[in-house]
Formats: structure tokens, sequence, C-alpha cells
């Protein structure tokens, strides 16, 4: 299965004119089965948005403002990472923020929310309908309505992110749905897309032949866009993701963002921090099962060590006996070659899906090999006068147009 994916992923990301010459004799047969699949995908998806269009399909609306984070294509476009990020924010401005996610793929990204937001007042509600967890939670915790506030109030209260300055409330203030842009049965105030600056569009095909959940042309529901790991692309690549973004929708605002490397963490002992200096000149293997390696890869580059080499597995794996001998195979010929032990450099997602605080096999596999995890956070980049300020004020727009709009009980 994991070949399988790597064959099909390669495939959704290479240009129909390079295919006979990158391609396999068997990729190039799997094309006009995962061609028909597309086609039938992009009839039925037309249909199920007018569905919800005519009152057939039931849209369900919160009694809170809903913040949308999602994508066009499928992972590593940084989704979670700006979950968090506004999780944040919303809670040191003294509201009370509710993440609803499907917690899909072993729910490997909500187990590292959880991990991250510990001892905040952000709540986590996990379930694939996201309208009845937010129903459970929303029973349990209560809710503010918008209409207690004063269109300034609002404002104050999303633009000010010091902690102390307002009141806390253990009631529910606002919803943020995670990976939320194809759960159209969920009402939301405000669409945030994320791009992944490194392979925006793919082959510009839908599912399963390209990487498009969706057409370009669905970025007119998008209210803000941040393309993601802009810091990794040439600012004529930015550029170029940009006009096509304007395109389909001239007056979107758009941000830039990136994923800042903090600190590593000694796999083993989660309590002893490693300055990012750490691997400087140094043998490091990346291993990865995310939505986008390369980024990984390049960003552990620009840490400065000696050679770096990789393995990536798809997004979500779930790690087998076969793959730590890879690893394993993959570190002594290393180990080999550079006469230098080298260091195993992961992502957080990467541990959290082996549940790293009950000291996984790997760890005992790889041993005497010291594993490092790579923590971040995601950070909104100045550029074109757009910076992380005015991207609040942004949703704290947003914010006073739910509280003038919305109808009052």
């Amino acid at each position: 299965m994991e070949k399988m994916r790597k064959l099909v992923n390669q495939i959704a990301y290479t240009p129909p004119q390079e295919r006979l010459r990158t391609l396999s004799p068997l990729q190039l047969s799997l094309i006009p089965l995962l061609s028909l699949a597309s086609t039938l995908y992009g009839f039925a998806l037309p249909i199920r948005h007018r569905f919800y269009q005519l009152g057939l399909l039931h849209k369900h609306r919160l009694p809170v403002p809903v913040i949308s984070v999602g994508n066009l294509t499928w992972g590593g476009n940084g989704k979670t990472p700006m979950v968090e990020f506004l999780a944040v924010w919303l809670a040191n401005a003294g509201i009370s923020p509710l993440i609803l996610t499907r917690g899909y793929g072993g729910a490997d990204e909500s187990k590292m929310l959880q991990r991250h937001l510990y001892g905040t007042p952000v709540k986590i509600g996990i379930g694939a309908n996201r309208a009845d967890t937010a129903s459970c939670f929303l029973k349990r915790y209560g809710h503010i309505s918008p209409c207690k506030h004063g269109d300034t109030d609002l404002e104050r209260l999303l633009s000010d992110n010091k902690k102390g300055n307002s009141s806390y409330s253990d009631q529910i203030g606002i919803a943020i749905l995670d990976d939320g842009m194809q759960h159209i049965s969920l009402w939301r105030n405000v669409e945030i897309v994320m791009v992944n600056a490194m392979i925006p569009w793919g082959n510009h095909q839908l599912i399963p032949l390209g990487p498009l959940r969706e057409p370009l042309a669905a970025l007119t529901r998008a209210d803000i866009v941040v393309i993601h790991h802009a810091d990794l692309v040439s600012e004529k690549d930015i550029d170029a993701i940009a006009s096509e973004i304007r395109k389909v929708k001239k007056s979107l605002p758009i941000f830039l963002s990136t994923l800042a490397p903090l600190y590593f963490l000694k796999a083993g002992n989660m309590s002893c921090k490693l300055v990012l200096m750490n691997i400087r000149n140094t043998l490091v293997l990346c291993v990865s099962a995310i939505g986008s390696a390369d980024s990984f890869v390049e960003r552990i580059k620009k840490l400065g060590p000696a050679y770096v080499d990789r393995l990536d597995f798809s997004d979500h794996h779930s790690f087998q006996a076969k793959d730590i001998d890879m690893i394993k195979t993959r570190l002594r010929n290393l180990q080999s070659e550079f006469a230098m032990k080298p260091f195993v450099v992961v992502t957080e997602k990467f541990l959290i899906c082996q549940d790293y605080d009950r000291s996984p096999e790997i760890l005992k596999y790889l041993d005497p090999h010291e594993v490092l995890i790579l923590c971040s956070s995601l950070q909104i980049l100045p550029h074109k006068g757009n910076t992380e300020d005015s991207f609040k004020k942004c949703l704290a727009a947003f914010g006073n147009e739910f509280v003038i709009f919305k109808r009052c009980d």
C-alpha cells in the first residue's frame, strides 16, 4: 500500500508533458484508471454543492462564529499549525475556542494539538460529524453569544493577544474547523485556505489523478488565503501563486506563513530541550510521515548539518517492523560511508504516531542512534504590507460582520 501511495503521489505532481520521461510503465498504465476516477469525482462535486444550495442537504449553523481552516490539495499545507496558531491567539485574548477535527489518520494531528494546548482554555472535539461534536461541547460548556458584545468589544477581544488583558470564560466563544473547506455541511463565517508554496496545485487535476480536492474555482468561497512554506521558495514563485489565486478572486487577502523551527526534543527524555545548532556539522537522517516532506528536509538543511539524507513515508503512515529495518539499514550505510554516527531527526507528528510518551519500540530498535524531534510553530511572514497584525485585524473584521448580521434570538 505504501509503495502504491508513492506511485500515485508522483503521478499527481508530475506535469502531463513530463509523464513519458519521468514515470514508470506501471505508473503510465495507472493513468487511464485514475483519470476515469477523477472525472467521476469531478461530476459528483457540483451535484453535492447544488444539493446544499437547494436545501436538500442541511447546513448546520452554530451559535458562535466559525473559522474554517482548509485547503484545495491533499496534505502538507499547514492546516493544523494554523489551527493551533488561531487557538493560542484567541485563548490569549480571553476567548475560549473549540477546535473541531475529524481525527483522521490515527488522530495524530489532534493528539499533537492536545499536547501543545494542554493547560489552556482551548477545547478539542474529535469526530467525523463536526456538528454533533460541537453540539456536545456547547451543551457541556455553554457559549458566549457575540450579540452580548458591541462591535468594538468583539474587535478588541479578537485584536488583543496579550495575556491577562481580557477576562477569561470557560464558555465557548468561537469554533475553529480543522480541515474544513470540503466539510460544507457546517456553516462558517470565515474561510481560510492554506496553499503549499512548494507544490501548490500539482498537475492541476482532481484526485486521484491529481492532488486537487476541488477545482481552483472553489477559491471563490475563500475569505483569506495563506501561502505556507513561503520562505522556502523564490519571490517569483510567490508572485506566480498569488497571480493564479487572484485570477479566481481578485479581492482575496493573501498572507504568507512559515513553520519556524524552535528547538529539538530528545526522544526518550522529553524534558530535554536542545538548541537548533546542536546538529550543525553533523550527519542527519530525516525520517518523516507527513504531507510535505520536502519542506521538513529543507528546514533541516538550513540548520547547517554536514550532510542530510532522508526517508519519506506517506502522510499518517503507521510504522511496521520492516520500516524500522529500513531505517536501521540506512543508518548503517551512512555510518559506514561517512565514518560518523548519524542523528535521526523526526517531526513531532512522526513520534506522536508512535505514542512516544510510552517509549515506543522504534526508539529501542534505533539505539544507539540518537533520535531528535523537531518542534516548530507557524508564523505569519511580513510581505508587501501584510503582517501578523494585519492578518489578525482581517479576522477581527469578519468577527464584527458576524455581530452585525447574525440575528439575535
